[in-house]
C-alpha cells in the first residue's frame, strides 16, 4: 500500500487538462486533506487548513515542506464540486486502499463489526408482541 497515493493520478487523469489554464493543485494532496479532517475529527475545512499550517506530521503526509504554502480552505470544496461531485472517485479510492490492506494482511475478516448508531429502525414499539414457542419449558 502506498502512503503516497500515486494510484490517484490514474483515477483523476481525465478530470485534469495538461495544457490549458493555470496549474492545478496536486490531486493526491486534494484527496489526502479530507483524510486528515476525518481521521482526526476536525470539524471544518477551514480548521483543517489551520492545523495543516502548523502540524509537521500533516505537512509530511501531504508532501509539503515547512515553507510550502497551504491551499485556501475553499480549494477542496471548489474542486470537489467541479471535478468529483457526481463520480465514484472516493469509492474507487476506498476500494483500492481496502484491497491493498487485505493484500498485506492488515484486515482480519474473522469478525466484522458494523456501527449502526445512527441507523433508524423500522419498528413500532407499541406493536411488539411476546410469543411463546410451543414445546418450550415453562420454568
Amino acid at each position: 500500500m502506498s502512503a503516497r497515493g500515486n494510484f490517484i493520478y490514474d483515477l483523476v487523469e481525465e478530470k485534469y487538462c495538461p495544457d490549458n489554464g493555470r496549474p492545478s493543485m496536486d490531486p493526491v494532496m486534494l484527496i489526502k486533506i479530507p483524510f486528515i479532517q476525518y481521521l482526526y475529527g476536525i470539524k471544518s475545512m477551514r480548521q483543517t487548513m489551520k492545523e495543516i499550517e502548523v502540524n509537521v506530521a500533516y505537512r509530511w503526509f501531504l508532501g509539503l515542506d515547512m515553507l510550502d504554502p497551504i491551499p485556501h480552505f475553499s480549494t477542496f470544496g471548489k474542486n470537489y464540486t467541479r471535478r468529483f461531485k457526481d463520480t465514484d472517485l472516493f469509492e474507487q479510492i476506498f476500494s483500492k486502499i481496502l484491497e491493498d490492506c487485505m493484500k498485506y494482511n492488515l484486515v482480519n475478516t474473522g469478525q466484522i463489526f458494523v456501527d449502526a448508531t445512527h441507523v433508524k429502525a423500522c419498528a413500532n414499539v407499541s406493536g411488539l408482541h411476546t410469543n411463546r414457542l410451543s414445546g418450550m419449558n415453562k420454568n
